[in-house]
């Protein structure tokens, strides 16, 4: 959505000053808010809604047990990384990361930090629980896989963080042509096809949960009628997807039948929306959760410009125990967000198949003599932002 921070965003990555606290606590409960109902008589959940601060998923483990940030760590944190992002990362001219240097403040903006030091509300320490023996084995091999297709370029020679944990090698990995152990969702450093590409690479997304980032807008526009709802998410660049609730006490899909975005059965508990949503597609990745992911999210309108958001992710196959991530949204300018161009990353996607050609080309050079080895090049990498967050 084009115009959606309509005054009440809290950003401008240079800015140091701290922006309201929430305005709901963290022990109040959707009872205590008067609700807002449609014209039927259903809470009234409808609007435009977004984070307008930057919350980390985990907890640092420098806050420990410390649930909330005090007013004088936020405006410290909000000058360091306003700080962070303006610095000149460029180093010698021509190398891959003076290109990557491209972006600065001038280019991105930055939400304040939030008055929580993680989304994550349970387990207390405000951590991802730890995976299940199996999981570790699939995150190590992945990891290890990715690291291999990166050894001998520049990334791994000057030690950067997106090569911890691997070493720089000048000889091109033996493993350049190897398939990964599963469905690829993120980049790596070849492209054979488009499947080498990541999710958002290829005009896909995530999915759910979708918790937003620090430098990208991430709206949920909810949309009811009698007996049914529906909510758009505008994410990324362009990878913007709609899902439909279903609302008449339906069953689950049979498991046979994957879906995206999985399949969503709600049901109203009080003022709250409850949603379960399970058959998610072994294509989608949530933090190593794939077609696993069981969710059980809880919608309240809290007043008419907050609405309450838990979520609680369950994956015996990746963790150890279920979690919870609680985020609290505002409202937006529903007159001035009136006019809503549509994303359409696909459709006027050129970066892909620029991508696969660029490799070609670097391809036939090499083999001609004309250039580099192309696993010297990191494609990878997202060098932006790859330095330590302060919130983290």
């Amino acid at each position: 959505m084009r115009h959606l921070f309509s005054g009440s965003i809290a950003v401008a990555a240079a800015a140091a000053a701290v922006g309201a606290g929430i305005s709901v606590s963290a022990t109040q409960t959707a009872a205590e808010a008067p609700a807002v109902k449609t014209a039927w008589g259903e809470p009234d959940l409808q609007g435009i809604w977004t984070d307008e601060t930057d919350t980390p998923l985990q907890r640092s483990p420098r806050y420990a047990n410390q649930e909330f940030f005090t007013d004088a760590q936020r405006a410290e944190l909000d000058k360091e990384r306003a700080a962070l992002l303006r610095r000149d990362r460029r180093v010698e001219r021509g190398t891959e990361l003076d290109v990557a240097g491209a972006y600065s403040a001038l280019f991105m903006s930055q939400k304040r930090t939030g008055a929580r030091t993680s989304l994550i509300v349970d387990p207390p320490n405000g951590r991802l629980p730890p995976l299940v023996p199996e999981a570790q084995k699939l995150a190590a091999a992945d990891r290890e896989f990715r690291l291999a297709l990166l050894q001998s370029t520049e990334t791994c020679r000057n030690g950067s963080v997106a090569c911890s944990g691997g070493k720089y090698d000048p000889t091109p990995s033996p493993r350049l042509a190897e398939l990964p152990a599963r469905y690829n969702t993120a980049r790596m450093n070849r492209h054979d096809g488009p499947e080498d590409g990541s999710l958002g690479d290829r005009c896909l997304t995530g999915g759910l949960p979708e918790f937003g980032t620090a430098y990208g807008g991430s709206f949920r526009r909810i949309v009811q009628t009698p007996g049914g709802i529906s909510i758009f998410y505008d994410v990324g660049q362009g990878q913007g997807w709609q899902r439909n609730i279903v609302m008449d006490g339906r069953p689950h899909l049979p498991p046979s039948i994957r879906q995206w975005y999985g399949d969503s059965r709600g049901h109203w508990e009080g003022n709250t929306l409850v949603i379960d949503v399970t058959n998610f597609s072994p294509k989608t990745d949530f933090q190593g959760s794939r077609e696993n992911l069981h969710l059980v999210e809880r919608w309240t309108r809290t007043s008419p410009t907050t609405l309450d958001y838990v979520v609680t992710v369950e994956d015996p196959t990746v963790w150890t125990r279920p979690w919870t991530v609680r985020q609290e949204f505002s409202k937006q300018n529903d007159q001035e967000n009136r006019l809503y161009y549509e994303p359409r990353c696909i459709e006027g996607n050129y970066g892909l198949p620029g991508l696969m050609r660029g490799a070609r080309a670097e391809e036939l050079a090499y083999a001609e003599g004309r250039g580099p080895h192309p696993a010297t090049k990191d494609n990878a990498t997202d060098f932006v932002g790859v330095e330590e967050d302060p919130l983290q």
